[in-house]
């Protein structure tokens, strides 16, 4: 049996089109604080979200790197923990395929990331807190009244993956 060798891929670091970052605004009172995480003016129509979902990740633990065939996923990094975001972008016809993007987003540093179809993702707590993630994508985890397969492409189980959290 003849064995194979995977390439290895190299990445230009930079900003990948279509990824959209931008900061979460705390608005405080006497009552605690709020941030609006989407507005229907401020994002592009094919971006807006179906649903949404909240997840806590504990520290040291990674989810990715995955990316979705139809699906844009909208994360909101507010804390009260820090992640660490990485992208790559798997879109050949993209001006910055074999681009990458990684940068921190929690509490320090309250973000959204607009993170297109067709660009693999991850992110890792970096913080010492269970940090919270809210997800709000554009279509429904596994269609309507979820019938459909999930539109998810797994990096994270391929040990020999170019796309690494580590």
């Amino acid at each position: 049996m003849a064995e194979t060798k995977k390439t290895m891929v190299e990445f230009t670091k930079g900003e990948i089109k279509d990824v959209v970052v931008y900061q979460l605004k705390k608005y405080h009172d006497d009552r605690g604080w709020l941030a609006e995480l989407f507005r229907h003016d401020e994002l592009a129509e094919e971006f807006f979200p179906v649903m949404s979902y909240i997840s806590f990740t504990t520290p040291g633990i990674a989810r990715g790197p995955h990316e979705h065939v139809d699906q844009a996923d909208l994360f909101c990094f507010i804390g009260p923990s820090t992640f660490n975001m990485r992208m790559w972008d798997n879109r050949p016809d993209s001006p910055t395929f074999n681009y990458k993007m990684s940068f921190n987003a929690g509490i320090d540093e309250p973000l959204a990331v607009v993170v297109p179809k067709g660009v693999v993702h991850g992110y890792k707590n970096i913080g010492d807190l269970d940090g919270m993630v809210i997800n709000c994508p554009n279509r429904l985890y596994m269609g309507e009244g979820k019938r459909e397969p999930i539109d998810e492409i797994r990096h994270e189980d391929d040990p020999e993956t170019p796309y690494r959290m580590d």
